[in-house]
């Protein structure tokens, strides 16, 4: 693996201009290919610039975001706004939007909480699934660097882009390839699988409209996993009317339920391609 200090594309770094006023720039390295950020970038960034804020106090428990227009890379404008900040529990707004412009871009609210001393208990199972060491390399022509793909190092069985059929789960080994695992990374990686409806239909367009995350892992849990793969396990619902759902889990290799996710995205499909007279 290779540390983030050598490696500066991916670091996320904040300069505050005043207060609930922040500036970070975003590098070509969260682009989709052809298109705007990627969607996890946005994620992580909201646990970044709350980790600065000085009025904040906590670790990022839950957060939903709305992805309202794409965001390019480039010079960000962040702007972050307390809705109630306690003793024990924080909600924050946070919004994104492209340098110089105030339409927002990507809307997000922020629950951060001192998590504090209960007894523990867990009623979900870890699925059964080969080690990632027994997988094939991650590398698939043409879809490589979509979805966050040249931030993680992601081993399945499934090839890019999933071709249509009458199941939409899938399970997949990732690992970061810069650093170690933290809050922001695991916010990021929840935005790593490939849509479902592109398990249900070909030749679709598609793109995240909110996306909803429970960080359950604190953050010694994640100091303890290193740089070591964790297990997505991903399925979608139901697709119909332009939208589609989905839901993840996201586990240790020792079965810890480190978080889960629920995401809506948008979608179309192209007409297939006219044959030439």
């Amino acid at each position: 693996m290779t540390d983030t200090a050598t490696n500066p594309a991916y670091d996320i770094a904040l300069h505050s201009l005043a207060p609930g006023r922040w500036t970070t720039h975003a590098a070509q390295a969260w682009r989709n290919p052809g298109g705007g950020l990627w969607g996890g970038y946005a994620l992580g960034l909201c646990v970044r610039v709350l980790e600065v804020e000085p009025e904040a106090a906590g670790e990022a428990l839950s957060m939903t975001l709305t992805y309202a227009a794409g965001l390019p890379a480039g010079d960000l404008d962040v702007r972050t706004r307390r809705l109630r900040q306690g003793g024990s529990i924080g909600v924050w707004e946070v919004e994104l939007r492209p340098q110089g412009q105030e339409e927002v871009g990507v809307h997000g609210m922020v629950t951060l909480a001192r998590r504090p001393a209960t007894p523990p208990f867990a009623f979900a199972a870890m699925p059964q699934a080969p080690a990632p060491e027994d997988l094939p390399s991650p590398d698939h022509p043409g879809g490589a660097q979509h979805f966050g793909a040249s931030a993680f190092e992601r081993r399945t069985l499934d090839g890019f882009p999933p071709k249509p059929g009458g199941d939409s789960r899938s399970l997949a080994w990732v690992r970061p390839r810069h650093g170690v695992w933290d809050k922001a990374l695991l916010a990021m990686v929840t935005d790593n699988s490939a849509p479902r409806v592109m398990y249900a239909l070909d030749r679709v367009m598609t793109t995240t409209l909110s996306l909803t995350v429970y960080l359950h892992a604190q953050a010694d849990d994640l100091t303890a996993l290193g740089d070591d793969f964790i297990l997505i396990e991903c399925e979608g619902r139901v697709g119909g009317g332009g939208a589609s759902d989905e839901r993840s889990s996201y586990w240790s290799r020792d079965g810890r339920l480190l978080a889960t996710s629920e995401q809506l995205a948008w979608y179309r499909q192209r007409p297939p391609p006219t044959s030439p007279e």
